[in-house]
């Protein structure tokens, strides 16, 4: 890998980025309707940054954009492959 992809799979794995993107998609394959993925997933992605915030993390945009870019890329893979 050359050294752009090394520190992005820092990046990535280095906090729990990972986590939110797994989750997200986890949330998107069991929705039954992209409104149910998108609702559960906002919610979801809100409930987890409201944690970090109460924990004293900070409110992090990324962690949940990284949520609902999961939920949407769960989602499209329950339309288009297991339905």
């Amino acid at each position: 890998m050359n050294y752009a992809l090394k520190k992005i799979w820092a990046w990535f794995t280095g906090s729990h980025h990972w986590q939110h993107l797994l989750l997200g998609v986890a949330v998107g394959m069991l929705a039954d309707g992209w409104y149910t993925a998108a609702l559960v997933g906002t919610g979801v992605a809100g409930a987890l940054e409201f944690k970090d915030r109460a924990y004293g993390k900070g409110w992090s945009w990324t962690d949940f954009a990284l949520t609902i870019a999961g939920v949407t890329g769960g989602y499209a893979l329950h339309a288009f492959c297991l339905s």
